[in-house]
C-alpha cells in the first residue's frame, strides 16, 4: 500500500511490477512527519506495468529525428522569413517538450500519467522565458510582437461602459425590468464557477477559500479607478460573485474533496479485470488521483505556517490581478483565446504548485528544496507583475481614495498586531506566566518541606517514622 501522491526516495513508481503474490508496500520515507500520515489516504496497487507506463525514450527520440529528416531533406525551405522564424521558433519549442516529457523530473501527481504533469511543467519553463523575452522588449515592441501570435492583436482596447445602471429591478423599462440582470449572465458566470471549483480543489481548505474570493472583491473596489473592467454594481460583487458563483464553486469543491478522501484507492491493470463494465470504470478512475492527501495547513500553529499561508494567498490574489492588468497593457481583449489559454494553464500547473507547497511546509527538514513547479509558479507571477509594472506605470502609480487606503491601513496594521501578539506578545507572556507559576510551585514545595521537618523533628526521643511497608507488618528491603 502506497500513502500519498509523492513515491517516497528509491520507491518504484506508480505501476511498477512487484513480486509475484505481494501488493505493492510502501510507507513514508525517512524523515517524513509523523502526523501526515492519518491525512494520507492508503493505495492498494497491484503492480501491473504495461506499455502505457514506459518512458518510450527510444520510441520519442527516433520519432523526432525521422520528422527532422524529413524537413531537412525533402522538404524545400520556404523563402519566406517571417514564415520560416515561426515555425523554427515552434519547432524548437517543440523539441524542449520532448525531451522534457521524456526526461524530466516526476512531480508529486501521477495521473492520469506522470508525463501528462511533465509536459506541463515544460510548459511553465517555455511561459516562463516568453515572458522575459517580452519583459525585455519596449512598449511598443512588446505589444506588436504579439501580431506574430495573432495579426488581430497589438491594436488599443475599445473603451467600455462597465458599471452602468445598478438597478436590480428597473421599473422604468416596462419590457424587462430585469434587464440589468440578464445582462450580467454571460459566459463569465460559468467560468467564476468553474474557477472557483478547481481552486478549491487546489487549496483543499474552506476558511483560504472563502478569504480568497473575498479579499479579490475588496481589491476590486479599490482598484476600479485604475481597470474600468473593475467597476461593478455591489449586488454583482457580492450576490453573484462572492455568494452565488464562488460560494456555490467553493461548496462543490468541498463535497469532492470529502469524496476523494473517503474514496478507497485500489488500482488494478486494466487487463486484470474480467468484466467489460469493470475495464470502462478502470478507464475513468484513471482520470482521478491515484491517492489522495488532506490538507491541514493550520496558520496559527507557527509563525512559519502563517507567514507561508499568508503567502500563497498573496500569491493568489497577484495571480487573479495579473490576468485583468496583463490584458489591459498588452491590449489582450476578454474573449482572447490566449487569455483562456492562460487560465487553462494556471488551472493545470496550480494543483501540483500547491502539492509542493504543502509538502515543503509539511516537511521537518529546515534545508528541503521548494518543489519545481511551485519555483516556476512563484517566478511566473512575479515576472507577469514586472511586466505591467513596466509597461503601464502611469495606472499603477494612480493614487487611492483616501477611505480606500484607510482602510488597507487599517487591515494591515489590525493583521501585523494580531502577528505579533500571536506569535510574539503571547508566547513570551505564557513563558513569564509558567515560570512564575513554577516558582510558586517550587517555594510551596520547600515551605511544606520545611513545615513537615518542623512538625517531626527526628532524635533518639522522636526517631523517625519506619517506611509503609514495615508499618503494615511486611518487611523492609535492606
Amino acid at each position: 500500500m502506497r500513502r500519498g501522491e509523492r513515491r517516497g526516495a528509491g520507491g518504484p513508481r506508480p505501476g511498477s511490477p512487484v513480486p509475484a503474490g505481494k501488493a505493492a508496500l510502501e510507507e513514508p520515507p525517512d524523515g517524513a512527519p509523523a502526523g501526515r500520515r492519518s491525512t494520507e489516504s492508503e493505495v492498494y496497487d497491484d503492480g501491473t506495468n504495461t506499455f502505457f507506463w514506459r518512458a518510450h525514450t527510444l520510441t520519442v527520440l527516433f520519432i523526432l529525428t525521422c520528422v527532422l529528416g524529413y524537413v531537412t531533406l525533402l522538404e524545400e525551405t520556404p523563402q519566406d522569413t517571417a514564415y520560416n522564424t515561426k515555425r523554427g521558433i515552434v519547432a524548437s519549442i517543440l523539441v524542449f517538450l520532448c525531451f522534457g516529457v521524456t526526461q524530466a523530473k516526476d512531480g508529486p501527481f501521477s495521473r492520469p500519467h506522470p508525463a501528462y504533469w511533465r509536459f506541463w511543467l515544460c510548459v511553465s519553463v517555455v511561459y516562463e522565458l516568453f515572458l522575459i523575452f517580452i519583459l525585455f522588449q519596449t512598449v511598443q515592441d512588446g505589444r506588436q510582437f504579439l501580431k506574430y501570435v495573432d495579426p488581430r492583436l497589438g491594436v488599443p482596447l475599445p473603451e467600455r461602459d462597465y458599471g452602468g445602471n445598478c438597478l436590480i429591478y428597473d421599473a422604468d423599462n416596462e419590457t424587462d425590468p430585469f434587464h440589468n440582470v440578464w445582462d450580467k449572465l454571460d459566459g463569465f458566470v460559468p467560468a467564476h464557477f468553474i474557477g472557483w471549483y478547481l481552486k478549491t480543489l487546489m487549496i483543499r481548505d474552506w476558511w483560504t477559500c472563502t478569504i480568497v474570493s473575498v479579499m479579490f472583491e475588496f481589491l476590486e473596489y479599490s482598484l476600479e479607478h485604475q481597470l474600468p473592467n473593475f467597476s461593478e454594481c455591489w449586488w454583482d460583487h457580492w450576490i453573484m460573485d462572492v455568494l452565488i458563483c464562488n460560494g456555490l464553486g467553493i461548496y462543490c469543491g468541498m463535497k469532492t474533496l470529502k469524496w476523494l478522501s473517503l474514496k478507497t484507492y485500489k488500482w488494478q491493470g486494466l487487463w486484470n479485470i474480467p468484466t467489460y463494465k469493470g475495464k470502462m470504470k478502470r478507464i475513468a478512475f484513471q482520470f482521478t488521483p491515484y491517492s489522495w492527501v488532506r490538507f491541514e495547513w493550520k496558520p496559527a500553529s507557527s509563525l512559519r505556517r502563517w507567514l507561508a499561508v499568508c503567502g500563497i494567498i498573496l500569491v493568489f490574489l497577484l495571480a487573479e490581478l495579473n490576468t485583468f492588468y496583463l490584458k489591459f497593457v498588452l491590449w489582450l481583449p476578454p474573449e482572447h483565446s490566449l487569455v483562456l489559454l492562460r487560465l487553462v494553464f494556471f488551472v493545470n500547473v496550480g494543483g501540483v504548485a500547491m502539492r509542493e507547497i504543502y509538502d515543503f511546509m509539511d516537511d521537518p527538514k529546515p534545508h528541503k528544496k521548494l518543489g519545481q513547479q511551485a519555483w516556476l509558479v512563484a517566478a511566473i507571477t512575479a515576472t507577469e507583475l514586472l511586466i505591467v509594472v513596466k509597461y503601464d506605470p502611469q495606472t499603477l502609480t494612480l493614487s487611492l481614495p483616501f477611505y480606500i487606503a484607510q482602510c488597507w491601513t487599517l487591515g494591515s496594521v489590525l493583521v501585523l498586531t494580531w502577528t505579533v501578539w500571536r506569535f510574539f506578545l503571547r508566547d513570551i507572556t505564557l513563558r513569564y506566566k509558567e515560570t512564575r507559576r513554577q516558582k510558586q510551585q517550587s517555594s510551596s514545595d520547600q515551605g511544606n518541606t520545611v513545615g513537615h521537618a518542623d512538625r517531626h523533628p527526628s532524635g533518639p526521643d522522636n526517631p523517625p517514622e519506619p517506611p509503609e511497608a514495615e508499618r503494615e507488618g511486611a518487611p523492609a528491603l535492606n
